[in-house]
């Protein structure tokens, strides 16, 4: 199954790099290219703050500010507004209006409503639009879940409006057309879930997305949630597992029936040492049973002398040019080439990975 985009097609299950501010840290479009990343996860609630929109549209919109010709995933900002404001209530404010939020150490008040988010991502050039949604956590009090699905409901109805009106503004239709995905909230209420499923089912698009934190106070995936609300959603539209990218969990939720995932994890890991690796090589069935997954600390002091790569399944530049020895020396004097090696090494274990389920799910 694939997802045909302005910038290209989807091949199922996609990872997503965060590259939050139009770019994945420490690496560079040729990079990504060399990974096999197929599409990118950038962020309009932190765009329009830097380097902003004007800005965006003056370097010709996000594919060629980026120098990036695949396809971007913009996020909407109510993860981000969830994150700033939620946890701290002097940042901004949610209400019927949308969000209004002010940076720390900002002097600018902003406002981003549905039918702002929605301009912006257009604006910007993405290829798949998410709706401005109102994120909770699974353990929020039910009252501040109903509120949270009213309020995705009614600023999905606005961004649907707005996206209709300026797909007719500009003449876009077919294969031109970006796509536009709503996020379905509930926490940890089942009825919720499917009142939100319902609704954004009823107003229509293009896919849909898992809203809200999808780990439990524990850490551990919302697996039981996750599953009932992919059975809410027909079979046709592809489900967004958004913020879920623990390799473990990526296996899962394309068990469940998730086929695009993004998170900043592995890169994220990559850069504090933590390489990702295969225990065996991919076989007819993808390499992925038992325990398939081992994570390599490039701080430990067995590899200060080792020849060998991170990985010997991994065709991946770094493992192709580079030891272990010599990356551990990168880290120990905190030489910025290690964060680039390492970043390459983790995207292209998370492609490979998604090409292992492929296998799997032909075996």
């Amino acid at each position: 199954m694939k997802l045909q985009l302005p910038h290209g097609h989807l091949d199922f299950p996609a990872f997503l790099p965060d590259a939050t501010l139009a770019v994945v840290r420490t690496v560079d479009s040729r990079d990504l290219r060399a990974c096999g990343i197929p599409a990118l996860m950038m962020n309009a609630f932190h765009l329009m703050q830097k380097p902003g929109s004007s800005v965006i549209q003056a370097l010709g919109g996000l594919h060629r500010m980026s120098n990036w010709d695949r396809p971007i995933f913009t996020d909407s900002g109510g993860f981000q507004a969830y994150s700033l404001i939620r946890q701290n209530p002097r940042f901004g404010k949610m209400d019927e209006r949308g969000i209004t939020f002010q940076p720390e150490g900002g002097q600018r008040k902003f406002l981003l409503t549905p039918e702002k988010s929605v301009q912006l991502q257009i604006g910007y050039d993405s290829d798949v639009v998410i709706c401005l949604d109102d994120c909770t956590h699974v353990e929020a009090p039910r009252s501040e879940q109903e509120l949270s699905v009213q309020r995705t409901i009614a600023w999905a109805k606005r961004a649907r409006r707005e996206y209709d009106r300026l797909m007719e503004q500009k003449k876009l239709t077919g294969g031109q057309r970006p796509l536009i995905f709503a996020v379905i909230q509930g926490g940890g209420e089942l009825d919720l879930r499917r009142q939100c499923a319902d609704a954004l089912l009823e107003i229509g698009f293009d896919g849909y997305g898992f809203g809200g934190w999808p780990l439990d106070s524990s850490g551990s995936l919302l697996s039981e949630i996750l599953e009932y609300t992919r059975q809410l959603v027909p079979a046709q539209y592809p489900l967004h597992a958004l913020g879920i990218g623990h390799p473990h969990n990526v296996v899962t939720g394309w068990q469940l029936g998730y086929s695009i995932f993004d998170c900043a994890m592995p890169t994220r890991d990559a850069r504090h040492g933590r390489l990702y690796t295969f225990t065996n090589p991919p076989g007819q069935d993808g390499g992925l049973n038992g325990n398939w997954l081992e994570y390599l600390y490039i701080n430990d002091e067995r590899h200060m002398r080792s020849s060998r790569p991170i990985s010997e399944w991994c065709d991946c530049p770094t493992c192709q040019q580079y030891s272990l020895g010599y990356l551990r020396h990168l880290f120990k004097i905190n030489d910025s080439l290690f964060l680039r090696l390492a970043t390459i090494h983790n995207l292209r274990f998370m492609t490979q990975l998604t090409e292992r389920i492929r296998l799997n799910s032909h075996a």
